[in-house]
């Protein structure tokens, strides 16, 4: 077995959330299949080069898109993270940046790169990956935006997730009004620096903020991936999707 494939113990959990009605022809032993798929973000090679050994390249991502629309990896990263308890999590950000094929369009052009979640800056295209994850680094919600959007507005949709009560872990960027009173109205602790330009004060725990540390070590190892490190799809949601197999990944070792 090479390094980035399914360990027997990680197959135990993953196969019974899989699709199982098979219609016609029998379909490529799906094992075989997320292996193909796990090869080709660790390297961050094109589809067409993926080993035979894994199978068709069109049956790969075909398999991989399929399942992405059915929300198959959505549920994945649900039934694993299921196992979070809610007594601190963290939110924090980081960038991206988009391979010049990636951030082609199907015409060959570079328009419309806001609505796909890329956005030029000096460096050039860039994705912003956003995360909540628990007290271990282990992550609870992914989302995307354009590399140049803030912090705080896609913010408030992943502490949509958060349980009640608990501590938030952030940095300054998420010092705003409207992410203080939605985690005031959720019964969570901001544990938050203040903005310089604050006027009034708020409690802070400094000791509790040094473990937000376990979300800069989540997307060290996210990246470990190349496919994920650099991003090489067109589509957002396919971006997506990869995140969230390689979250669950994380979750399934570390449980």
């Amino acid at each position: 077995m090479r390094r980035h494939e399914l360990t027997d113990e990680e197959w135990v959990i993953i196969a019974p959330l899989l699709p199982n009605k098979v219609r016609g022809v029998s379909r490529v032993d799906d094992r075989r299949v997320i292996n193909g798929i796990l090869w080709r973000f660790r390297t961050g090679a094109p589809w067409r080069d993926v080993p035979e050994r894994y199978g068709p390249r069109t049956t790969l991502y075909n398999r991989f898109v399929r399942w992405r629309a059915a929300g198959v990896w959505d549920r994945l990263l649900e039934a694993v993270s299921a196992a979070y308890d809610g007594d601190i999590v963290m939110i924090d950000s980081s960038c991206v940046r988009v391979h010049q094929h990636g951030g082609r369009d199907q015409k060959g052009g570079e328009g419309g790169t806001d609505d796909r979640c890329m956005g030029r800056s000096r460096g050039g295209l860039t994705t912003k990956i956003h995360a909540l994850v628990d007290a271990e680094g282990r992550p609870i919600h992914l989302a995307l935006t354009a590399g140049q959007a803030g912090d705080a507005p896609a913010g408030r949709e992943l502490l949509a997730r958060l349980a009640p009560g608990g501590i938030l872990l952030a940095d300054k960027a998420y010092d705003t009004d409207a992410i203080r009173a939605e985690t005031a109205a959720r019964g969570t602790f901001a544990n938050v620096p203040p903005r310089v330009i604050r006027k009034r004060t708020f409690a802070f725990s400094p000791w509790l903020y040094r473990q937000r540390n376990q979300i800069e070590r989540f997307f060290n190892r996210i990246k470990q991936m190349r496919g994920l490190a650099t991003r090489y799809d067109r589509r957002p949601d396919n971006f997506l999707a990869a995140l969230k197999l390689a979250a669950t990944r994380l979750w399934i070792k570390a449980l």
